[in-house]
């Protein structure tokens, strides 16, 4: 056992305790190279781009993070917010990239400027775009162009003139092109508004009129002062932003063409694919209720459309990301439709060819790994008719990558190994994948593959030997444990129980609930656990987590739970998971705190406000208080619209129940959040305070949902751990 105690800033220092993690690795179009991001050995936070053979042979620097974006150089708020959406807002430095077609070039974004690196020679080209601020940029699929939205419009560069030219000039104001809107990157999973055709000769952009939005005036609290920003915010059950869809010839004097999205404007502009030939536009449109889903065929040269496939469902229709289009014309299709998500074979017409998988455990959803949000559907072969995909088909807390044909009925084999969770992704060639793989004892390991599983190269082998950063502290814990137990209604419900630093089974130790519980996410899995969690561990707490009813990677009915009712069935499985901890011998029943933030932070409250709980201590950060305060697509989809569902809203809401606040509460919050503002922290303070009741409070001036920095993380951690063991006792077990 290590001698010295882990410590917040050893847990948010350099180098990162996991080891280093590889991000954003991508085998080029040609396969010849694998691309990785990598942090600074200095400096976890700051990220360079490294460019290794695939089959093997030594890595090589293609591009210095600190070089393209130095430190405290300042983003313009679209990319702030577009990367605080991506979950990359706590990196700087090359933070995305993008390959062109031929393995060549890469086009790297980085500080509002543009650069291209030749892989060969390793020449570093910035490129002359008429001004800083450019986001979301790409190559075109060809590699003659560059493409990026500044200033509200979308703009090219034909790199064999390299000439800047504005694709739109009407952008200003609530006027938008090219940029997903705000419910699109918060909560639909689509981060652009652009998209290349194949051979570069065509390009679909989004025009987003925001006029309707409401404007939610904001105070941005910082250390230099308060600003007042009006931020348009599509609260549950008001306007949404307006979004049409053109289709821009490349050719010389071709002129924008509409898309026809339908009569109804009040709809989710959900996805948009090419087809693999170029010759129709696919779009995924969403109706507001969410229980529809249409795919429309377009054709590019007249924009008109036609319905080819509608998945109607109740509560919802969940979006996803695994629409693919073959070189025959088909396409593969995600559904819910036999009660878990499955992949399906059409022909280009939207007759449906045969289901492709089946049973109860569902396709992947998302898979994120080392900084990629990968799809169910990883990949295809279309030369063997085969595809790759993530599933959890042994149990939900394991995942595996698996291979099935989609020309003939048959079983899908696995293609990787191991008790733990593997991410991958694919070229389009789908002749090898990137791996991401961890276990409880693994910490997150990243190579290249063949297709069969077959190991070519590693890309951070990460291995825990005695020279890995978590090498002294890796005998100070007990491994997680692992199991099951009831909800209510009697469905299984995943658990994992982290022991404290010298565990006396003899003694009684307090208790730290770490608590999401909200949809989409689900954090009890066989991966390489949280190592904040071991700054709880060695205070001498046990740390346990539940994934309630409402969370994913389960069938539809035990997501769709929650349905009408947020801040209920979770809240009911929580409790049940507290009786049991309850019941175990060394367990403190009168010690038992909980900590989670957004969803967290409001199931926290939720908590703290139920009887049955009986919870000594919580602490909340950034918690919605009231869903009429949220945004549109999120909250609609869960609860319905206020004016239908009035009912439903009241019950869920959060300050109506604070006169049965149990237990102390800390509340945390940044000063600056634009996706849950601190008026559903302020909301709170003014009705404890009205009710003359005391609490802590801890504000983060500047900072939005997520607290970022070294310095903040560790004085963030310090607050933590302070105030449950002022709460709950801790260090040595009673």
């Amino acid at each position: 056992m290590a001698s010295n105690p882990l410590t917040p800033e050893r847990v948010f220092g350099s180098p990162a305790l996991s080891g280093p993690v590889a991000r954003g690795v991508e085998v080029s179009p040609d396969g010849l190279f694998v691309s990785y991001l990598a942090p600074e050995p200095a400096n976890q936070f700051k990220l360079d781009l490294w460019i290794a053979p695939a089959a093997g042979g030594e890595a090589r620097l293609l591009v210095s993070g600190e070089a393209v974006e130095p430190s405290g150089q300042s983003l313009n708020e679209a990319e702030k917010s577009r990367r605080e959406r991506m979950r990359l807002a706590t990196v700087s430095g090359v933070v995305s990239y993008d390959w062109d077609e031929q393995g060549a070039r890469v086009l790297v974004p980085a500080g509002g400027e543009l650069y291209i690196a030749d892989v060969r020679t390793g020449e570093l080209v910035r490129l002359k775009t008429g001004g800083p601020g450019a986001t979301d940029a790409k190559l075109s699929p060809m590699g003659r162009y560059a493409s990026y939205v500044r200033d509200q419009n979308l703009y090219v560069i034909d790199l064999e003139d390299p000439q800047e030219r504005a694709l739109t000039t009407e952008g200003r104001g609530s006027i938008s092109y090219g940029l997903a809107e705000f419910v699109a990157q918060e909560e639909m999973g689509r981060y652009t508004g652009y998209w290349w055709a194949p051979g570069d000769d065509a390009i679909a952009y989004t025009r987003v009129d925001e006029g309707r939005v409401g404007i939610v005036p904001r105070l941005d609290i910082g250390a230099e002062g308060v600003q007042v920003v009006s931020q348009r915010y599509p609260r549950a059950g008001t306007a949404n932003a307006q979004v049409r869809l053109y289709v821009q010839p490349m050719s010389e004097g071709g002129l924008p063409v509409p898309v026809d999205l339908g009569a109804d404007t009040d709809i989710y502009l959900a996805r948009v694919h090419w087809s693999a030939n170029g010759r129709d536009l696919y779009v995924e449109r969403q109706s507001r209720d969410q229980k529809r889903l249409d795919l429309l065929r377009v054709d590019p040269a007249s924009g008109q459309s036609k319905v080819i496939l509608s998945e109607v469902r109740s509560p919802w229709v969940m979006l996803g990301h695994d629409f693919r289009s073959l070189q025959d014309g088909g396409f593969l299709w995600a559904s819910e439709r036999s009660g878990a998500k499955q992949l399906y074979l059409y022909r280009g017409d939207g007759t449906l060819v045969r289901p492709v998988t089946s049973g109860d455990a569902p396709v992947t959803r998302g898979a994120m790994g080392g900084g990629v949000e990968a799809p169910g559907l990883v990949g295809v072969d279309e030369e063997k008719c085969v595809l790759y995909f993530l599933a959890s088909r042994e149990t939900p807390i394991e995942r595996q990558l698996y291979s099935v044909s989609y020309r003939a009925p048959s079983e899908p084999v696995a293609v990787t190994q191991g008790h733990g969770w593997w991410t991958a992704a694919m070229p389009k060639s789908a002749t090898v994948f990137v791996g991401y793989y961890s276990d409880p004892g693994t910490p997150p390991q990243t190579a290249v593959y063949r297709n069969d599983g077959q190991r070519l190269r590693w890309v951070e082998q990460n291995t825990l030997n005695p020279s890995h950063p978590y090498a002294p502290f890796a005998d100070r814990y007990p491994p997680p444990e692992f199991g099951t137990l009831k909800s209510p209604n009697g469905q299984d419900l995943h658990y994992v129980l982290q022991k404290p630093t010298r565990f006396d089974p003899a003694r009684r130790y307090p208790v730290i609930v770490r608590v999401y519980g909200g949809p989409g996410a689900q954090w009890v899995a066989r991966a390489w656990q949280d190592v904040r969690d071991k700054l709880f561990l060695e205070a001498g707490f046990l740390v346990f987590w539940l994934d309630n009813r409402g969370t994913t990677n389960r069938d539809s009915a035990f997501e769709g739970a929650i349905a009408g009712r947020l801040g209920s069935v979770e809240v009911d499985d929580q409790i049940a998971g507290l009786e049991w901890l309850r019941a175990l011998p060394f367990v403190r029943p009168d010690k038992i705190g909980v900590y989670g933030w957004s969803y967290g932070g409001y199931m926290v409250l939720r908590m703290l406000t139920d009887p049955r709980a009986r919870l000594a201590a919580g602490a909340a950060g950034a918690p919605v208080t009231d869903w009429h305060l949220y945004d549109t697509h999120y909250t609609e989809r869960y609860m319905g619209e206020p004016a239908t569902n009035a009912a439903a809203y009241d019950a869920s809401a959060v300050l109506p129940r604070l006169g049965a606040l149990s237990g102390r509460l800390l509340l945390l919050h940044g000063m600056a959040d634009d996706n849950v503002p601190l008026t559903n922290s302020i909301a709170v303070m003014a009705a404890l305070q009205a009710r003359g009741t005391s609490f802590d409070l801890m504000l983060y001036p500047g900072e939005r949902h997520g607290i970022l920095g070294e310095a903040r993380q560790v004085q963030l951690w310090r607050t933590l751990l302070g105030f449950f063991e002022r709460e709950l006792g801790g260090n040595v077990g009673q």
